[in-house]
C-alpha cells in the first residue's frame, strides 16, 4: 500500500507578471498554474502549494478574434427579471482588473481550496503595486 504524500512547509514565492500586450486567456492559464502550485514538484491537489501572483498593467491586456463584442458575462440578482449582462469590451473599459480575475477564477477549483488559492492573486491597473516589500520576481513566459 502506498502512502499519500502531503507537502509540508511550502515555500511561497511572489511573482510579478506584466500583462502589457498579453492575451487574456493565455495569461490567465499561467497565473492559475502559479496560484495552484502545479509548476512545483511537491504539488498535491488537496493542499495549497501555490505562490502569490501580482499582475500589473491590466488595462493593456488583449483578446483575439471578436471576443470583445461576442463574450458576455452574466450575473443574476435571484429576483425575477434580475439578469444583468456585460460584454468583455465594457468590462475592459470599466475595470480591466476584474476581467483578469474572472478569467483566472474560472480556472481554479470551485471549493474551499479554490477560494483560498484565489486570495493570492493581486491585480492592478497601472505599473505600480503596493507589494514592493515582498520583492516579487518577474515571471517570464
Amino acid at each position: 500500500m502506498m502512502k499519500t504524500y502531503v507537502p509540508k512547509d511550502v515555500e511561497r514565492k511572489w511573482w510579478l507578471i506584466d500583462a502589457d500586450g498579453k492575451v487574456l486567456g493565455r495569461l490567465a492559464t499561467q497565473v492559475a498554474i502559479l496560484l495552484r502550485g502545479k509548476n512545483k514538484p511537491q504539488f498535491a491537489a488537496f493542499v495549497d502549494t501555490g505562490d502569490f501572483v501580482v499582475v500589473i498593467n491590466a488595462e493593456k491586456i488583449t483578446v483575439t478574434g471578436r471576443k470583445q463584442e461576442d463574450k458576455v458575462y452574466y450575473s443574476h440578482s435571484q429576483y425575477p427579471g434580475g439578469l444583468k449582462t456585460e460584454t468583455l469590451k465594457n468590462l475592459l473599459e470599466k475595470e480591466p482588473e476584474e476581467a483578469i480575475r474572472k478569467a483566472v477564477r474560472g480556472m481554479i477549483p470551485k471549493n474551499k481550496l479554490g477560494r483560498q488559492v484565489f486570495k493570492k492573486l493581486k491585480v492592478y491597473r497601472g505599473p505600480n503595486h503596493p507589494h514592493e516589500a515582498q520583492r516579487p520576481e518577474a515571471y517570464k513566459f
